[in-house]
């Protein structure tokens, strides 16, 4: 897929190819292989050259702004991006589903520590969901969006995999 890409007033074509183990992004005459994981409200990317195992890892955040924008935060860097051009494709916030509703993952294997929400329940963007413990190490899986709990299928002391559901949400209607 080719994405016209604005970032802080430059123009860019990238384009992304999904790979045996993850991705392929050609930006200019830079080929890099990409591997992605949900992480909360977040992104972790792993990244390094093409054929070669990802080795540079950054945390990702993207806030749609509502004017046509994506605010993209890698590290302490915050850059406006917007898709430009007639290959530019829609995007929907990560996670969203058809209905409308957004599934929260697991970020990676480990134990369920705590279980912050119940269903019903109204929360923040940003707000913590449920508490995963892995390698010894407590990481809190934060709501990308605010909105309405509609399901926790996880329980505390549940062991999960990557990408498993811990909470499903109702984004508000509100912007």
């Amino acid at each position: 897929m080719k994405l016209g890409v604005v970032a802080a007033g430059e123009r860019r074509t990238i384009d992304v190819r999904r790979s045996a183990d993850g991705w392929v992004a050609r930006v200019g005459d830079r080929r890099l292989s990409v591997s992605l994981a949900r992480a909360g409200s977040r992104w972790s990317l792993l990244v390094g050259p093409q054929g070669e195992t990802p080795t540079a890892s950054h945390e990702v955040a993207l806030d749609w702004t509502g004017r046509g924008e994506w605010l993209v935060e890698v590290g302490a860097c915050r850059v406006p991006v917007a898709l430009a051009g007639t290959e530019a494709v829609p995007v929907a916030p990560a996670g969203a589903s058809a209905a409308g509703s957004v599934a929260v993952a697991a970020p990676m294997p480990g134990r369920v520590a705590k279980v912050l929400v119940s269903p019903g329940q109204v929360v923040a963007a940003r707000q913590g969901l449920v508490v995963v413990e892995a390698m010894k190490m407590e990481n809190e899986v934060t709501a990308p969006v605010a909105g309405t709990v509609t399901e926790v299928p996880v329980t505390e002391g549940m062991s999960v995999t990557s990408k498993t559901v811990l909470v499903e949400l109702q984004p508000n209607s509100e912007p």
